[in-house]
């Protein structure tokens, strides 16, 4: 797993922290991994997919940006909920600069305010990329871009679409001279700090969302149970999805199990690419209305537990 780094390797060492915070579904996952220049976090079209803080490390010339790609900041009601949004904050916390990601398809921007008020007085750069220009008109963005300068006061601003790659380099070029001097953190092929045990485990939680989209909520985990290298060099990963009742249990499993054996053969085509090595992934799925309230289930999945 390698990073892109074609820039100008010229100037001294850099490294520094970039938080990256927004609503729900605002495309930060998506941004990171275009940033970073693979894949480290997973994305879904179901809003609050991203759980405990991510850090990608992306490269650009002598520069190494560490991208806290945090869950989507919103108004919390279960203790899940709070968990994920005091995870967003603290990737904030003493950062270098601060990346504000927006949908810039949405008009409505009541769940942009408490965030766009918590930002005003904090002393970390600030930056605003505005997501997803690519099915936007050029005319109502500047418009969106001045209005939340002025709510904010960002130090500058920027128009990128994660998807297509528009405007990601030129973001990524200001984010690495941003960086103080320093050596890196990380070695030059680290592209995440996450675990390969909890990165696969975060590919199968992909691909729950993307498989049984309404049909689950949220109220579903997975959790790594054992993570093997065979003799002959693969891997042998075990894995168990949480649900909270028995009917959702049904719906993970779906008809003679098919459904989960299309949820293990996705996961396990994509560990096996991703780690360079034949994958045997092993899931099974266990009913636990509690498992939201259990301490140990929040550090298995990478959260602080709040109270």
């Amino acid at each position: 797993m390698t990073a892109a780094n074609d820039s100008d390797a010229s100037g001294p060492d850099r490294c520094g922290l970039v938080a990256v915070i927004g609503a729900p579904n605002a495309g930060k996952s998506t941004l990171v991994n275009a940033l970073v220049g693979q894949k480290v976090a997973i994305v879904s079209a179901k809003a609050q997919t991203t759980r405990a803080r991510l850090m990608g490390i992306a490269l650009e010339g002598r520069s190494q940006i560490i991208l806290a790609d945090t869950p989507g900041i919103f108004a919390p009601r279960r203790r899940l909920d709070r968990a994920m949004v005091a995870a967003a904050w603290e990737g904030a916390h003493e950062a270098d600069a601060i990346l504000l990601v927006v949908d810039a398809r949405k008009k409505r921007r009541d769940d942009l305010e408490p965030i766009l008020d918590s930002l005003k007085d904090r002393p970390e750069r600030k930056l605003l990329a505005l997501n997803k220009v690519d099915a936007c008109d050029k005319e109502p963005l500047l418009v969106m871009a001045q209005e939340l300068t002025e709510a904010v006061g960002f130090d500058e601003v920027f128009f990128v679409s994660a998807l297509t790659g528009d405007g990601v380099p030129e973001l990524k070029r200001r984010l690495a001279e941003m960086m103080p001097e320093g050596p890196w953190n990380f070695p030059e092929d680290q592209v995440s700090d996450a675990s390969e045990r909890l990165l696969a485990c975060e590919i199968t939680r992909e691909q729950l969302y993307r498989q049984l989209h309404d049909e689950l909520p949220y109220d579903s985990a997975v959790l790594p149970e054992s993570y093997t290298h065979r003799k002959d060099g693969s891997i042998e990963i075990r894995q168990q999805i949480l649900v909270a009742r028995d009917t959702q249990r049904a719906i993970v499993l779906g008809k003679r199990g098919a459904r989960i054996k299309a949820l293990g053969e996705a996961a396990r085509k994509e560990l096996s690419a991703l780690l360079e090595a034949k994958v045997h992934l092993f899931l099974h799925v266990k009913v636990d209305e509690r498992w939201a309230e259990a301490k140990d289930i929040y550090e298995a999945i990478g959260l602080e537990w709040v109270r």
